[in-house]
């Protein structure tokens, strides 16, 4: 199971489909120099196992030099049903 708060950024916690560099690791260029960016199929494959692991209100964030995950994150600034009623 990917742990999205053990590398410098939560990305790096699953395998990138496009260089195929292994977790940990940051994306490299066909050239084989390191990337600036990390790939966007990297990114879209984070989303989607962070979201499968954590549910799709949870959210990310850095602490303290820490990553930590927030189970509530997004459900926190959701308008909520007695908010849309004064509209």
């Amino acid at each position: 199971m990917p742990d999205f708060t053990a590398h410098r950024h939560p990305v790096l916690a699953v395998r990138c489909p496009d260089c195929g560099k292994a977790l940990g690791i940051w994306c490299v260029r066909p050239s084989g120099h390191k990337a600036s960016e990390l790939h966007r199929s990297r990114k879209v494959e984070a989303d989607r196992v962070f979201i499968e692991q954590h549910g799709p209100d949870a959210s990310i964030e850095r602490v303290e030099n820490v990553w930590t995950i927030d189970p509530r994150g997004r459900a926190g600034i959701r308008p909520q049903p007695e908010q849309l009623a004064l509209f």
